[in-house]
Formats: structure tokens, sequence, C-alpha cells
């Protein structure tokens, strides 16, 4: 199903008639179907209900490059829409991002979180980093430079999305140019500062391995949330939610119970 938030064609989909709301927001690249499992488990005892963020699965596109607070936007007014607010919250990787957003800024539309493998938090770059986005950096403004000429432009092109698959991440290099916009712009956004703030229960789910939302990601939020519990699925990584889905299933059930 569809319907328009944001200005936005956001697909959606519902699944269980009977007790409390649960929304289920994906991480970056995936859709409704990575959560399948879970909301066909969830919807015996949950009126689930399970999006595509903009930009994923069969949603639409956002009109400009969007950063986590238009994400957010979007899902409060598909909330509204439906009439599911409030509700649980089950959030992975970036929805875990717009989560942890909504539950500081909109505290009206959250009653509890599950996130895992919760992306959002930034770290001190190492000098290492450093050299390397300096570099980057060098040698992009030089080949953008050299693109706007007439004769060697086109070289120039291909030189920089050399670059870019170079020292870009695969989520990144996988975008086209516009979506790397909303994309640089996401992951830009430090919510650190948001934690304090947030007053709903929060169940923190964790792969031991994780290396795209390291362990010490959902330890940090464990720390500043301030009614948080940190569960650690041992040697698993980002998708352990995934892969250890009955576990987690029953993890949640626990925690919503």
């Amino acid at each position: 199903m569809f319907l328009t938030a944001k200005d936005v064609k956001v697909y959606y989909e519902q699944i269980g008639d009977h007790g409390p709301n649960l929304l289920l927001l994906h991480g970056w690249g995936c859709s409704v179907k990575h959560f399948a499992p879970i909301a066909q488990d969830l919807s015996k005892d949950y009126r689930v209900t399970v999006i595509d963020f903009p930009a994923h699965g069969q949603s639409d596109r956002p009109p400009e490059p969007w950063g986590v607070k238009e994400y957010a936007e979007c899902v409060k007014d598909l909330m509204e829409q439906l009439q599911i607010a409030p509700a649980d919250l089950i959030a992975h990787s970036f929805g875990g991002r717009v989560a942890l957003y909504l539950a500081a800024n909109e505290p009206n539309l959250v009653n509890r979180m599950v996130i895992t493998g919760g992306a959002g938090l930034k770290k001190e770059p190492t000098e290492e980093q450093k050299k390397r986005s300096a570099a980057f950096q060098k040698k992009k403004k030089q080949l953008e430079e050299l693109a706007k000429l007439p004769l060697i432009g086109g070289f120039a092109e291909k030189s920089l999305e050399a670059l870019r698959q170079k020292y870009g991440s695969a989520d990144y290099n996988a975008l086209d140019a516009e979506m790397r916009k909303t994309f640089v712009k996401v992951i830009s956004e430090d919510l650190r500062p948001l934690l304090p703030m947030i007053q709903a229960s929060t169940l923190l789910v964790w792969g031991e391995k994780d290396q795209d939302t390291p362990l010490w990601m959902g330890q940090a939020m464990e720390k500043e949330i301030k009614d948080a519990g940190l569960v650690i699925f041992e040697n698993d990584d980002h998708y352990a939610y995934l892969r250890q889905w009955p576990r987690f299933a029953a993890v949640i059930r626990a925690f919503l119970k």
C-alpha cells in the first residue's frame, strides 16, 4: 500500500489486527522484506507496520537531499495518517538514527524502542583517517576543476568517479550522484547529543563483531540513554537480528511485555 508523507509516495505494509502498535524501521539499502520474518512472528500479538524509507524499496525518492530530520518528519507524518501513534519502534542501523531523533524530539510518538546495530554516533577520527580524508578532498577539488574544461572534462569525470570508488563506502558507491548528497548529509550528523533527551525505555541489541556500527556505539547508547539496556549477540555482526531472528524475536517479546 502507498500513501504520501512529507510530499513523498511511501510504500508500507501492515500485518496483524490486534494488540499495541509496532513500527519497524529498516537500515540503509534495505526494505520491508528485511523485517519480514520478524513482522510475521510479532503480528500474532501486535499491529505491525513496516515501511520502505524514501529512496528504498518501492518508495519514491526525496525531492531534495534529506537528512535525519526530514526522514523523521516523514515517519511522523505517516504515523499520524495511519493513526498508529504512539507506537513501539524496532529499528536497525539507519532506522536507528530515525528512531533516536523521533524519541528525542517527538516523545509523544514513541512508547518503547528496540534498536539493533543502530547508527548515528560519530567518533573523533584518527590521524590516519584525517590524512585519508584530506587527501581525498584535495584530489576531488582538483578533478572537479579539471572536469569543467572542455577538452579533458570527460577524462576528469571518469577519474573523479574512480576516486569516489576508491575512498567511498560500499553504500556510498552504490548510489547515483543525487542520492549521494542525501547519504553524505545523513552520515555527517552526530546524534549523540540527543541521547540524554530520550525518555522511552530502550533495548539495544548488538552483534559483538559488528563492523558497520561497532559495539562501542551500543555501549555509549546504553550509558547515555536514561532507561536503556544492552544485549550482545556473541560472534555475530551487523545483521545479527536477521540471522538470529527467533532469538531476536524472543528478546523483543520479553522486553515489550
